[in-house]
């Protein structure tokens, strides 16, 4: 029964985001820090260019460290676009975690308590090395900041591969 709960909160998400229509409580404007830095990131401040929200999970996750190297080595490929890759960690995990990926030059910022997650309405239950946390996600916002894609993993391993994000971002700047 949970299951089932969980694809149509997922489907009636997907059909809003489609269809324009807010949720409430999804946030027209956030800041997020990094641990690394102090580096912000305001949504407002970055009017005028696609962002693409990488919801990461929290904990040592490969497939999570992998998966942002490649966005970050190729991220030249994403023109008007700014990234924005996102732990619920704690500030020292977050640092460990980011130590890992330092050579690619990407930013990880703190979303703490899954707080942010939880404003975009990314569903939380997914267990993962011992822990409760949110699903991995990936949410695409326009240039005015209104959300026009989502896909919401049904594990660690279910991501959007960069060429299928280059895909859709054409797509949607069509």
């Amino acid at each position: 029964m949970r299951r089932r709960h969980f694809i149509s909160g997922t489907l009636l998400t997907g059909l809003l985001a489609a269809s324009g229509t807010s949720l409430a409580g999804v946030p027209d404007d956030f800041t997020v820090e990094s641990p690394v830095g102090g580096t912000k990131f305001t949504l407002s401040k970055a009017r005028g260019r696609w962002v693409v929200l990488h919801f990461l999970l929290k904990t040592e996750c490969p497939v999570c460290l992998r998966h942002t190297r490649e966005y970050a080595r190729r991220a030249g490929e994403l023109k008007d676009t700014t990234q924005v890759f996102l732990k619920p960690d704690s500030v020292e995990e977050i640092r460990a975690w980011a130590e890992q990926l330092k050579e690619s030059g990407i930013t990880v910022y703190r979303d703490a308590d899954a707080k942010l997650a939880e404003a975009f309405s990314i569903p939380g239950g997914y267990r993962f090395h011992g822990q409760v946390v949110h699903y991995p996600a990936l949410l695409i916002l326009d240039t005015t900041g209104k959300e026009v894609f989502r896909h919401v993993g049904k594990d660690n391993g279910d991501r959007v591969a960069f060429d299928a994000l280059v895909a859709k971002l054409k797509e949607l700047q069509k």
